[in-house]
């Protein structure tokens, strides 16, 4: 099964480094590594450049924002699975690829998802919160759960029949893709259940009260886009259950 992961950049030097190393120490062999930089005016493409040899495709132009280069990787991809790393996470450890690949096998799914911890941004062995995703329930996105978009590998072929990243949302066409995929199509998928990814924390959705609460609009906005009705405190445990990842041994989105 070949397995192709994307990493997203744009002025990324300060993280893009560990990132790329996380990629390239796997010990699984059929990994295709794609980087789509959006024009970094920093020195990311320096760091990229010093990969080159072991880095499958690798595109730096302007692009709309994050989604659009998802959608540039996606389209580019030529393995049977996707993952997307971002270019401030890492793996966990050198066996991610190889535990995502047996899981997905061995449960005969079309897609898998694992635990995620929240890590410093320069302190990154100081866990800040740890995201346990706990095995999915038929219905559990009306109830606020959503498995961490890092740690959440599909095959290609969902992608060619159900669509990519929507462009009509700015932070949360991660949420609405794995809605649509998940909820409203049911795809087949199998927890495995550890820490995969490291994220540093900081992400945009979250940094502010105003910003949480463009987030929470959007989220809104992905059930429409999907002719799906959310539960009555659907949008409200979504965010709040956020605050069980403080907590150690918690299922939490």
């Amino acid at each position: 099964m070949k397995v192709s992961i994307i990493t997203i950049t744009y002025n990324s030097a300060e993280t893009l480094e560990e990132t790329i190393q996380s990629v390239l120490s796997q010990d699984y062999q059929d990994i295709e590594y794609i980087i789509v930089d959006g024009a970094s005016k920093d020195s990311t493409m320096e760091i990229v450049d010093r990969y080159r040899s072991s880095i499958s495709k690798i595109v730096s132009e302007r692009d709309k924002g994050i989604y659009d280069a998802m959608n540039k990787g996606v389209s580019l991809a030529t393995g049977d699975v996707i993952g997307i790393l971002n270019s401030d996470d890492f793996y966990a450890d050198n066996k991610v690829i190889s535990d995502i690949v047996r899981t997905m096998q061995s449960a005969k799914s079309d897609a898998c998802y694992a635990d995620l911890v929240y890590v410093d941004r320069v302190e990154i062995s100081k866990v800040i919160r740890s995201w346990k995703s706990g095995e999915y329930r038929h219905g559990d996105f009306l109830r606020g759960w959503m498995p961490p978009h890092p740690t959440f590998f599909v095959k290609r072929s969902w992608y060619e029949r159900h669509g990519l990243y929507s462009l009509q949302l700015k932070s949360a066409a991660d949420y609405e893709l794995m809605l649509r995929f998940i909820h409203k199509h049911g795809v087949s998928m199998a927890y495995l259940p550890r820490v995969i990814t490291k994220m540093r924390a900081g992400g945009q959705s979250n940094i502010t009260l105003k910003n949480r609460w463009k987030a929470n609009q959007e989220d809104r906005l992905a059930w429409k886009m999907n002719g799906l009705q959310p539960g009555f405190l659907t949008l409200v445990r979504k965010p709040l259950s956020k605050l069980q990842q403080y907590l150690p041994g918690k299922k939490s989105n």
